[in-house]
């Protein structure tokens, strides 16, 4: 008996590809995901670097030019479906995404985003959690909806902040805990282990994820893989 195909995914970028690159060395490790396309909406995006040296194959999509967002997602997604993905992935991707576009890839688009939601959605987070006073902060992998940064979360990391945190260095321990949590959800749902229910609710293993799984600060594994 042979092992099932990796997933196709495609990736969508607009900047230097940290996260792509995470998932680009996953995928060199045996998880069982292959990305066919990097499409970015900026033509100077680094990550598209990245995805040249790894023998991927990428695309550029700028949105200026286009009359409206939504005439952007339709060329987008018609761009993303030639390479037939079970898995489109956001890694650094900044656009707000239309319903429509949304609602066509639901249950196989996710995110990567730098706070714990449903705390601090949007921009300038590690600023914001600073300046909140908070102890702990982190990044969280959901699943996309049309609520921005609103999707059921799926697995988050924290990390704590130190007294002498700045935006930089919190950003910094935050990043590497992204490249650690978008890899292992990428891989629950590539392996079928992960889907979103038509309830809107996501399932780990069949079971309604209630609240989304903790990465250990030990070992880097996720409570309940």
């Amino acid at each position: 008996m042979t092992d099932p195909a990796p997933a196709r995914c495609v990736a969508l970028i607009s900047g230097g590809g940290t996260n792509l690159q995470a998932l680009i060395d996953a995928q060199r490790d045996g998880l069982p995901f292959t990305i066919r396309a990097v499409i970015s909406n900026e033509p100077q995006a680094h990550g598209l670097v990245r995805a040249r040296e790894a023998g991927i194959a990428t695309r550029v999509l700028s949105h200026r030019g286009f009359p409206s967002r939504k005439e952007y997602d339709q060329a987008l997604a018609r761009l993303i479906d030639e390479f037939r993905p079970a898995i489109v992935l956001l890694a650094g991707f900044m656009r707000i995404l239309t319903p429509g576009f949304v609602a066509h890839y639901r249950g196989r688009l996710l995110n990567i985003h730098p706070s714990l939601l449903p705390e601090l959605r949007g921009l300038h987070t590690h600023r914001r959690a600073l300046e909140s006073g908070a102890g702990v902060h982190g990044a969280s992998v959901h699943f996309v909806t049309d609520e921005l940064d609103g999707g059921p979360v799926i697995v988050q990391a924290r990390v704590p902040i130190l007294p002498d945190d700045q935006p930089e260095t919190l950003a910094a321990r935050v990043l590497e805990k992204e490249h650690v949590i978008y890899p292992l959800a990428v891989r629950w749902l590539a392996e079928s282990r992960l889907s979103l229910g038509d309830d809107g609710l996501p399932r780990l293993d069949g079971q309604i994820l209630n609240r989304p799984r903790i990465l250990e600060d030990e070992g880097d594994s996720a409570e309940g893989e």
